[in-house]
């Protein structure tokens, strides 16, 4: 796992440039910076890459190069090398890793998409052919790794793992993107491949994009959705009597790729029931694969913390060793600069994510965490009353004064980076078109992936997620949708499947709460209380949405730090201020 950057342009063949942009995520990746660039007919191509060793921690360097030409950056994991190792035995491999399946995948193809089809993983990576001077962005099915791109003025296309190492070239200065502001208020998320910077897109998740030179520079040639339906769903009948343990199944299944390392690994454990079913499942998962038993990490505000009380009660049915850490009093004044900084966005209740995997990362290099579940299983309280969902998005859509506001009511958006209809009464009109809105156009990718992506890989700490495994994801598109949710129940029949491990009936039957404010309420509540006054403040900053911030105060504050390290001064320089002086010091 690491941080990937580059160029494509005019004056792309800079090594040193795409060395700079690197450079800015040394974080994603502490044991090494390299680069690399080639010029080509109209231009140049420069890589960038940050290395955390995970697989074949000696070779396997970055950028990966083949014989036919190719060069490869990645950031991620395949999870099937080995046997897309024994199938092309043809290929030349120089590596012991799992990056280089990518590159001969790609030596057999038969045309721009099948050979994607054949990677299982989560990854985000470049892949330059020098032969037909093309290059290839793509991102795993459901986006589980960030790859993010912009096109400057002079037609440079750059693009890596997160928005501030665009800011390494010289012609690319961060702006805020209000629209897209406006969509983030509203919904609580960016949606499809929108960020909160002017112009820098997301590559979509499952899809792969084909960039050619030409005489005014970068241009996206074809961009191609390599998975054919992504989450499809199942009217068809399902009983816990045959069913529960297959779905099991597929789940431990997932759990065991995700073991794959050569360094320890670890399990992010909240005491809910997504994190208990990785840790109930690791048993066997470790007698399968060979690799090690993880152990379990929980933090929480105290020990009376029902969080902290669940998680104990898992580690000591499935006798797991528990690490366990009580939050500083500070914890939170002190982190949330960072969690602005390399968050890139305006995140503020899941602040023990910077605690928690920075505690983690002092033991292991890799985690596994219950992220995706909610998703796919539909866990989310919201799902039992869309009506109130609706009518709270079209509530701060309407207190809006910016135009934008009524085109997302409206649903024709035809923008860069929009691909849908956002009007609420059609994304969320019933559970199935919900699940299918927050799949594919923001809540998982945009949110809870980045969320967990760019927290942990602040640390080096690459966290892997076994409820978006395929095995596990081809097994929930078969469950009806009221064995997702019931009346009463939310993943009923994942619910059902936990009953067969060794997890107490209490975990099993535990509903679902928020995250950060199950692990730390009065931490968060303190601290909002205290900067009230600056929130009521902030939320005039921008006069057109600052009557979208009522009842969001902790968004006001996520605005201005995010202004703060973002914006001002060009966006670099300003990590590493106090908490009040980045919120004092903006224009």
């Amino acid at each position: 796992m690491c941080g990937i950057a580059g160029l494509f342009g005019p004056d792309g063949d800079d090594s040193a440039m795409a060395h700079a942009m690197a450079s800015l995520l040394t974080h994603r990746g502490p044991d090494g910076t390299r680069s690399w660039s080639e010029s080509c007919s109209k231009g140049g191509i420069g890589f960038g890459h940050t290395r955390l060793s995970i697989v074949d921690i000696i070779g396997s360097n970055q950028p990966l190069h083949s014989d036919d030409g190719c060069v490869l950056i990645v950031n991620g994991e395949i999870y099937n090398h080995r046997e897309i190792r024994d199938q092309d035995r043809g290929f030349s491999f120089r590596t012991k890793g799992d990056g280089e399946a990518i590159l001969a995948a790609y030596a057999s193809r038969s045309d721009d998409i099948n050979w994607i089809q054949r990677l299982d993983g989560i990854w985000a990576f470049a892949l330059w052919d020098s032969t037909r001077e093309r290059l290839f962005l793509c991102r795993d099915q459901l986006g589980v790794k960030p790859l993010v791109r912009t096109v400057t003025d002079d037609g440079t296309l750059l693009f890596g793992s997160e928005v501030k190492c665009l800011r390494a070239h010289p012609t690319h200065t961060p702006s805020l993107d209000l629209e897209a502001l406006v969509a983030r208020i509203a919904y609580e998320y960016p949606l499809d491949e929108t960020t909160l910077f002017q112009d820098v897109y997301s590559v979509q998740a499952g899809t792969v994009e084909i960039w050619k030179l030409n005489e005014a520079g970068a241009e996206l040639e074809k961009a191609h959705c390599w998975v054919t339906e992504k989450h499809p769903f199942s009217h068809e009948s399902w009983s816990p009597v045959t069913d529960a343990s297959s779905l099991l199944e597929s789940l431990t299944q997932s759990v065991a790729d995700r073991l794959m390392s050569d360094v320890p690994l670890g399990i992010v454990l909240s005491g809910g029931l997504d994190s208990a079913m990785v840790a109930a499942l690791a048993h066997e998962a470790s007698e399968r694969t060979g690799y090690p038993l993880p152990a379990c990490w929980t933090v929480a505000e105290s020990e009376d913390n029902p969080d902290w009380i669940a998680a104990e009660r898992v580690c000591q049915s499935l006798d797991l060793e528990h690490h366990q850490h009580i939050l500083d009093e500070n914890a939170f004044h002190c982190s949330l600069p960072d969690l602005a900084w390399y968050g890139e966005d305006l995140d503020f209740t899941v602040l023990f994510f910077q605690p928690l995997f920075a505690k983690m990362a002092e033991s292991v290099t890799v985690g596994l965490c219950g992220q995706g579940a909610d998703e796919i299983h539909a866990g989310y309280p919201r799902y039992k009353d869309l009506e109130t969902h609706r009518n709270l998005i079209r509530s701060r859509l309407n207190a809006s004064e910016h135009p934008f506001a009524n085109t997302l009511l409206s649903g024709n958006i035809t923008q860069p980076g929009w691909r849908a209809n956002h009007n609420p009464d059609i994304a969320f009109s019933d559970l199935e078109s919900t699940l299918k809105y927050e799949l594919n156009h923001g809540q998982l990718t945009n949110f809870q992936l980045r969320l967990v992506d760019r927290h942990s890989m602040s640390h080096g700490l690459e966290v892997r997620v076994p409820f978006l495994g395929s095995s596990h994801l081809d097994a929930t598109r078969r469950l009806p949708t009221h064995w997702k949710l019931s009346e009463n129940v939310e993943k009923a029949a994942l619910r059902e499947s936990a009953k067969l491990t060794r997890l107490p009936t209490e975990i099993v039957h535990r509903p679902k709460l928020p995250a950060g404010r199950a692990t730390s309420p009065t931490m968060i509540d303190n601290l909002l209380n205290e900067l009230k006054g600056h929130a009521a403040q902030y939320a005039n900053d921008i006069p057109s949405i600052s009557k979208m911030f009522f009842g969001q105060p902790e968004i006001s504050l996520g605005l201005r730090l995010f202004r703060s390290l973002h914006l001002m001064d060009g966006g670099l320089g300003r990590h590493g201020k106090d908490l009040l002086t980045l919120l004092e010091d903006v224009d």
